[in-house]
């Protein structure tokens, strides 16, 4: 099962330039989750679901507190803390920061993790 969150906005310190240091910048992240919801769906529980608004609170506390100086570094650093639960079987993080460069729209990384696939019959 595929969990979407689509165009999460948030603001904080990312760049390299001295300017960029000095105040809190935009950017958007898309994360897709793939996770194991049987259970969750089974019992139609949320306490077995993969709670997506209090993963959405977890990442922007993590990523507004944050002071990355690559975008590729926060990007890694959202998909850590997703891939902390362990129902998160694979993710997804695009981080899009807009206005990066004068004659684009934006520039986005995008950095993905799975978890190994466990083998039959080991413990």
């Amino acid at each position: 099962m595929l969990i979407r969150i689509k165009n999460l906005n948030l603001k904080t310190i990312i760049g390299v330039q001295p300017r960029e240091r000095k105040r809190k910048q935009r950017v958007v992240l898309n994360i897709e989750m793939d996770v194991d919801g049987r259970k969750a769906v089974a019992a139609d529980d949320i306490a077995a679901a993969v709670d997506y608004r209090a993963a959405t609170k977890f990442v922007l506390r993590f990523a507004e507190a944050s002071r990355f100086f690559l975008l590729e570094s926060l990007a890694t650093g959202v998909l850590g803390l997703l891939m902390q639960d362990g129902r998160v079987r694979s993710a997804t993080v695009e981080a899009d920061k807009p206005g990066a460069l004068r004659h684009a729209e934006s520039v986005s990384v995008t950095v993905s993790g799975k978890r190994p696939a466990r083998t039959a019959g080991k413990v």
